[in-house]
């Protein structure tokens, strides 16, 4: 099986939020890593490979260098998912693979 990704990715561990257009509402959840095309999202949604989905993930100044908090808004889709397992580093979420089809960073004034 060859490799798809492209780009680097970085282990970042951060704060995301799901945006979801069904009654489920959003869900929280945390990044396992994440490149310029891409994000790996550990939470527990259950999306659909191929659906588009909607995410904000924040970066705490310690990752950004500034004073506050930086939200970039995302536009994807899935690309893959992975079934829950009881593991110590992903405890019992799922696994979403997205790439990332265009994003926005958003200003709080």
């Amino acid at each position: 099986m060859s490799e798809a990704r492209t780009g680097k990715r970085f282990p970042l561990q951060l704060p995301i939020k799901i945006h979801r257009e069904d009654s489920a509402g959003d869900t929280s959840g945390m990044t396992g890593n994440l490149s310029a095309a891409g994000v790996y999202i550990r939470a527990d949604a259950s999306l659909e490979v191929g659906s588009p989905v909607e995410f904000e993930i924040t970066l705490p100044p310690e990752v950004t260098g500034g004073k506050d908090d930086v939200v970039i808004q995302c536009r994807g889709r899935v690309v893959r998912t992975d079934e829950p397992n009881a593991s110590a580093e992903s405890g019992d979420s799922r696994g979403v693979a997205c790439v990332i089809d265009s994003y926005e960073f958003v200003r709080n004034s």
